[in-house]
């Protein structure tokens, strides 16, 4: 019986119909297209020195390219923790909550969890990873310890190998990949990618999509667009 963490996380649909559907749109989606040019124009404009990382960014996409995806979620989440450090909105942009794009990232070397979640996303996507194997997921993060009954807003990025196993949990807070079943620290709230919305424990999909119901995801998809990144 699947644990209390896979069902948190778990995709809406189980069985074989599912598998064959996973296997239809694999074979139908590319990888995620960048303007290069773009992008760097944007980091270049905003600071010199940040165009050495977008290379080494760049360039580590190019030699993961042809690794398995078990590697490549390895490369891209030690990327990301060996290239950034953390930081508040209300520190590095003086409001609450802003939904910074890998190009703001890169020439600020700094990021909150939202900004290394959809880091992370972007780059798994420009590997050819299917967008409806990835899910940025808002969650209520426990700290404290395990009896601690206190909790903070936070977000991961998902990553589910199939229709019937449990997701991977790539997160800003701790370097190790985890399956959900061992991250019971975190209590799902919702989730989403370019193609859907779900409340929730992943069950109940939005008729309307992310870039409809959330107006920061919207704002961020506008501005990937402008930065040479098109979702």
């Amino acid at each position: 019986m699947p644990s209390r963490a896979v069902k948190k996380f778990a995709l809406p649909f189980f069985g074989i119909a599912l598998l064959v559907v996973f296997q239809q749109l694999f074979a139908l989606e590319k990888a995620l297209p960048i303007d290069f040019i773009l992008f760097d124009r944007y980091v270049e404009k905003h600071s010199t020195t940040a165009l050495s990382m977008s290379s080494s960014w760049q360039a580590m996409l190019r030699d993961t390219s042809s690794l398995t995806t078990t590697h490549q979620l390895e490369v891209v989440n030690t990327f990301l923790h060996q290239s950034f450090s953390y930081i508040t909105d209300i520190n590095q942009f003086n409001v609450e909550d802003y939904w910074a794009s890998p190009a703001e990232m890169l020439v600020s070397k700094r990021g909150d969890c939202e900004d290394w979640a959809i880091f992370t996303y972007v780059s798994l996507r420009a590997l050819g990873i299917p967008d409806i194997q990835l899910r940025l997921v808002y969650v209520r993060a426990r700290i404290g310890g395990e009896n601690s009954s206190v909790s903070q807003a936070h977000m991961v990025l998902a990553y589910y190998p199939d229709g019937a196993s449990e997701p991977l949990i790539l997160d800003s807070l701790i370097q190790t990949i985890l399956p959900a079943s061992a991250r019971t620290d975190l209590t799902p709230v919702f989730s989403f990618n370019s193609t859907g919305l779900w409340a929730g424990s992943g069950n109940q999909k939005s008729k309307q999509s992310a870039s409809a119901r959330l107006s920061k995801w919207r704002d961020l998809v506008q501005r990937l667009e402008l930065q040479g990144i098109l979702l």
